[in-house]
């Protein structure tokens, strides 16, 4: 019986054969997810209906399974309206997360189409697509090892 919260059996799977460096994606219910993808990757939609299930919830349950040595945000472009407003709310949720969740990392925003870049990656192996209504919600997660 698993003891972490993190109970979907392919992403269980997935992740059980990714080693170091593999990324994994938590996409907002806004983000291509089937054409803007590495070419190992995995799909898994979780994305039941606006809002359900969030990234956060997501976030959650894979730091509960995994090590993580990098966070990335999607960074906003400066020309965009909302580059004005400061931080999406979301990122603070991740912030707390992370906190709660004992890591001590901080989110590496990556420009939107570096992050699309950073996902094309071979080492890009698991897209978990959320319903998430959340401006600039996606986050891609790099994963560590044990010590």
């Amino acid at each position: 019986m698993l003891k972490h919260h993190l109970i979907h059996p392919k992403i269980n799977e997935v992740l059980g054969r990714a080693g170091h460096h593999a990324m994994i994606l938590i996409a907002d219910g806004n983000y291509p997810a089937w054409n803007k993808k590495g070419p190992n990757s995995e799909l898994v939609c979780l994305n039941l209906s606006p809002g359900v299930v969030n990234c956060s919830q997501v976030l959650r349950a894979i730091l509960s399974a995994v090590v993580i040595d990098r966070v990335n945000t999607m960074g906003i472009p400066g020309d965009d309206p909302y580059a004005q407003r400061g931080d999406p709310p979301v990122w603070a949720d991740y912030r707390q997360i992370l906190k709660e969740s004992g890591s001590d990392l901080s989110l590496e925003p990556v420009m939107k189409w570096d992050f699309y870049q950073a996902v094309a990656s071979v080492d890009h192996v698991l897209t978990i697509q959320t319903g998430d209504q959340s401006l600039w919600a996606n986050i891609l997660l790099t994963m560590g090892c044990r010590t």
